[in-house]
């Protein structure tokens, strides 16, 4: 998969967002919406997995205990052309309450943090991180297995976050990326084999989808720097 050059200015999903705000609202006023969307963005998303995971349980009740559920069928199953359509659905499943339950803390925390940045811009974001982990596990995943769960896109969040302020040279997302690398940093240990019921491949291409986003959405700032350091008079002895 490639990708192309960048994301022009005119097309950045925050300065869009911008120009259709009221450009009289206080700063305040702006900032606790941000807070407010972002919280129900993320409460939203966690929420319609929670509905799901339910609508499974209610379908699989006759199966036996730890068997998939009949909607986790609709995983990644990588190399098959009937499993690339996992590939839009696997973030949404999960292989039980337990596999959910661990997921919801840090799809939380991190999803809150991305979408605190603008909702376009984070909707981007989990879109480039989607897409890459699903192809990726599609690619390289185990013949025969089945991939669910939402813990790529936290592995996408996690790098994005992390990155994100260094690819702007924005000095707040740059201590955001920081905090949440010390936080979360010992994660990243789960993108290299391990446990054959975990799906690997999801947390290393969804970390991989993270960075590429980070440097996509940045191209707007790099553009900006580009033109300042052009526009400066060279000394002259």
């Amino acid at each position: 998969m490639s990708v192309s050059g960048g994301v022009g200015a005119s097309f950045d999903p925050d300065r869009i967002a911008g120009l259709r705000g009221n450009a009289s609202a206080g700063t305040g006023t702006r900032a606790g919406g941000s807070w407010i969307r972002a919280a129900v963005g993320i409460l939203g998303f966690v929420g319609a997995l929670y509905v799901i995971e339910g609508v499974d349980t209610v379908l699989s009740h006759d199966l036996p205990p730890g068997a998939a559920g009949e909607l986790d069928a609709a995983g990644i199953e990588p190399r098959e052309v009937s499993g690339l359509d996992g590939i839009l659905w696997a973030p949404l499943l999960h292989g039980g309450w337990d596999h959910l339950l661990a997921n919801t803390l840090p799809l939380l925390v991190l999803g809150f943090l991305v979408l605190l940045s603008g909702i376009g811009r984070g909707i981007a974001a989990t879109a480039i991180i989607w897409v890459i982990a699903g192809v990726g596990t599609w690619l390289t995943g185990a013949t025969g297995s089945v991939h669910v769960g939402a813990s790529s896109i936290v592995f996408g969040w996690l790098t994005y976050l992390i990155c994100r302020g260094w690819f702007a040279r924005n000095v707040g997302q740059i201590v955001v990326g920081l905090v949440i690398l010390v936080l979360y940093g010992s994660m990243l240990w789960g993108v290299l084999p391990s446990d054959p019921r975990i799906s690997w491949q999801g947390h290393l291409f969804g970390a991989v989808g993270g960075v590429l986003a980070g440097w996509v959405l940045s191209s707007d700032e790099r553009r900006r720097r580009r033109g300042a350091s052009v526009g400066r008079a060279v000394p002259t002895r």
